[in-house]
């Protein structure tokens, strides 16, 4: 009987945030302008210049758009989700404008993810795309939140060698299940049905 092993790993810790301010000072500060400024020139650069050209015949192309715009999307779920728990909790966050532009971001973010990542389905093995956009995607999303929440500033190097190894495991798990997914479906070329042997009968004209 073989059974299934699950392997919980060390996660990075995050920081107790008391108001949708504190998210909002977070954004602002220089190293997560510089690189919401990067991905924004990237993903225009994308749209622009190779989608044109390049995104029928290379899926990277729209790939590439979901997972960059992704995290910036997932830094603005998490922030919109903080003042949601805040305000169900007795402190309202909807009086700051901070938490509306997060609410407008995360929906802009969303409808162009949804756009070029169905554009990538339609034009793309989607066997081939999920596990190109799960490592693209969670690769930015980690890039993203290491610099917005510095996530590990708390850690010692063996816990980030520890995570690091535990990510690099999720994707190498991630592209043999999709490159294996298929090798128990695939039936054998198909033999002739047995019959037996038919001979022609002649008819005797009677008499």
């Amino acid at each position: 009987m073989v059974g299934s092993t699950s392997i919980v790993l060390h996660a990075p810790q995050e920081r107790i945030i008391g108001s949708v301010k504190q998210v909002w000072h977070l954004a602002t500060e220089p190293g997560f302008i510089v690189y919401t400024g990067i991905v924004l020139a990237m993903v225009a650069v994308l749209i622009f210049r190779y989608v044109p050209r390049y995104g029928k015949t290379h899926m990277v192309v729209y790939v590439g758009i979901c997972s960059l715009m992704g995290s910036l999307t997932v830094m603005s779920v998490k922030a919109l989700g903080i003042a949601l728990k805040l305000t169900f909790e007795g402190s309202n966050q909807f009086i700051y404008f901070q938490t509306w532009i997060f609410t407008v971001v995360v929906a802009g973010c969303c409808l162009l993810q949804i756009n070029y990542l169905n554009k990538a389905l339609d034009t793309f093995n989607t066997a081939v795309i999920s596990p190109v956009y799960y490592v693209m995607f969670t690769t930015f999303t980690i890039l993203a939140s290491m610099i917005m929440f510095k996530d590990w500033d708390s850690q010692n190097g063996s816990q980030i060698v520890t995570q690091l190894c535990g990510f690099v495991t999720i994707l190498s798990g991630t592209f043999l299940l999709h490159k294996t997914k298929d090798m128990g479906n695939t039936t054998p070329a198909e033999s002739p049905v047995f019959q037996s042997p038919s001979h022609p009968t002649e008819r005797r004209s009677p008499g």
